[in-house]
């Protein structure tokens, strides 16, 4: 019986031989009925993701993708030793593999599985972009494993916690001239340079017409700015009418 591999080689990686393994973007019903969320800090980029459009929406590669995500739904202990046991496997030793190419961490039990399978084969490099700042914050950073490099990608509820100074991040631009005028770096000649190249990442958007036209001239990063805002005016707004004009707001004690 030919070997069943977990990781596989899209049509943009396979040119650089990075290996990747990809879960269904964002939310959606599985065929099973369950529903699921595997970007859950995702927000302005939503409506922007890639690997909600085109090719991503095939019948056969969102179905590969769901099983993926079923296999660690219904048992991601044995998600974990098959996947440990695949990279153990030649054709990897001194590869890359990125974690999502589409999908994000989308819990604390999955993170550690991860770290767990990526200290255990460290002949293989392991990298992703990732939006779980906090959850990477707690469980990544304090000891992260030397074979596995991640940048922050802008565009999600957790922007906020991202340092734009001191850590690497990637945002999404429409232009080589803003992502220029911005200082930052474009990965366009090789993905590997999002945790290679210089720290501030700048991703090209995709030529997808009607994706460019709904961005404008914003980035991920300053459309999320625009929501948080939003939200902030929201919340304000709420809180004077509980308050009434001339009270004063104490915190909702009596």
């Amino acid at each position: 019986m030919a070997t069943q591999w977990l990781l596989r080689q899209n049509s943009e990686l396979r040119r650089e031989g990075i290996w990747n393994w990809s879960l269904p973007a964002w939310a959606g019903r599985l065929p099973d009925g369950r529903t699921y969320n595997t970007c859950p800090e995702a927000q302005a980029c939503v409506a922007l993701c890639y690997a909600r459009t085109g090719t991503y929406r095939f019948r056969g590669v969102l179905a590969a993708h769901e099983r993926n995500l079923m296999m660690l739904l219904d048992n991601m202990p044995a998600w974990e030793a098959r996947m440990t046991e695949e990279l153990t496997r030649r054709r990897y030793v001194g590869a890359h593999v990125r974690i999502h190419d589409s999908g994000d961490f989308y819990s604390d039990d999955y993170v550690a599985a991860w770290l767990r399978i990526i200290r255990a084969t460290p002949t293989v490099t392991f990298y992703a972009y990732t939006k779980s700042v906090d959850r990477f914050r707690r469980l990544v950073e304090p000891d992260c494993p030397p074979n596995f490099l991640y940048v922050y990608s802008l565009g999600g509820r957790e922007d906020h916690l991202v340092d734009r100074q001191r850590d690497r991040h990637a945002d999404v631009f429409t232009s080589d001239e803003a992502m220029e005028a911005a200082g930052y770096s474009s990965q366009e000649e090789s993905d590997l340079l999002a945790v290679y190249g210089p720290p501030k990442v700048g991703i090209p958007a995709n030529n997808i017409r009607h994706l460019r036209k709904r961005q404008g001239n914003d980035t991920f990063g300053s459309l999320q700015e625009q929501a948080d805002a939003a939200a902030r005016a929201r919340r304000a707004g709420r809180t004077r009418r509980r308050t009434g004009p001339g009270k004063q707001y104490n915190g909702g004690r009596p």
